[in-house]
């Protein structure tokens, strides 16, 4: 019986396990290692050429196509719901006055109650930028591009 076969086989299985428990992308280059080290193993290879294998095609799977996987396999976060009203700009529909707590603004089909990033009035028919949402909030500021209504 090959017992050095038998221990690098358990390390792809440990390797494996460590992959499914992470999604890190790190232990399956090692998993990958050990089945190089497993088949030099099985072609009769000394231990030391075992392990040199092994070191081998895990350190240069690690660094080469890690990135490359990587790049492929991360999903794309897209901004949802209050995260993509920040930046966007709208068109005050009603008079934006912190001090008298009144304003609105309509940002794409929906109308918010908003209020001025400054602290400075904002009259109807500004278009504004979203700086940040607080609440049922929409802090705003003029932007710089002219209202066409």
């Amino acid at each position: 019986m090959n017992w050095a076969a038998i221990i690098w086989l358990a390390l792809i299985v440990v390797f494996l396990l460590a992959e499914a428990a992470t999604v890190s992308l790190v232990s399956l280059w090692f998993a990958a290692g050990a089945l190089a080290a497993m088949i030099v193993c099985l072609l009769q290879g000394a231990v030391g050429l075992q392990i040199a294998v092994f070191l081998a095609v895990s350190g240069g799977l690690l660094a080469l196509l890690r990135p490359l996987v990587r790049k492929y396999v991360t999903p794309k976060l897209t901004s949802t719901n209050v995260d993509a009203v920040i930046g966007s700009t709208g068109i005050v529909t009603a008079a934006i006055d912190n001090v008298a707590a009144a304003g609105q603004v309509k940002l794409g089909a929906m109308v918010w109650t908003a209020r001025s990033t400054s602290g400075d009035p904002i009259p109807e028919g500004t278009r504004v930028r979203v700086d940040r949402v607080e609440g049922v909030k929409a802090f705003v500021s003029p932007a710089d591009v002219p209202a066409n209504v």
